[in-house]
């Protein structure tokens, strides 16, 4: 399901590139608007479509990002396949002793140690 869902969500990115890179802005961008009125739409009509697209893309790709996120969360969790395995591995094992004193010969030579 999360590859679906992964899928979907390059879809939507690519949409939403697709539409943002249509937009005119005040540097010219890729552009479609700003030419006469021969066309299908007028640029008001157009730059209002691809405003609402942007803005339903945007938010289906938030929607999506949450969604995944959390989907991936939950898939991640530590799962035991067979516990046998995990009694074998974890042996009774004897209680360590306790370290044993520090030697008091000197780290460096000529450094006396104190006692």
């Amino acid at each position: 399901m999360i590859t679906f869902l992964l899928v979907v969500h390059g879809l939507i990115t690519l949409a939403l590139v697709g539409v943002i890179l249509l937009q005119r802005s005040e540097g010219g961008a890729l552009g479609i608007g700003g030419g006469g009125g021969g066309g299908l739409m007028t640029a008001r009509g157009a730059a209002n479509l691809l405003t609402r697209s942007t803005t339903i893309l945007a938010s289906l790709f938030i929607a999506m990002s949450i969604l995944l996120a959390v989907l991936s969360a939950g898939a991640n969790k530590q799962r035991v396949i067979d516990p046998t395995i995990a009694a074998k591995a974890a042996p009774a094992s004897a209680p360590t002793p306790a370290p044993a004193a520090p030697a008091t010969t000197p780290a460096l030579p000529g450094v006396p140690v104190a006692q």
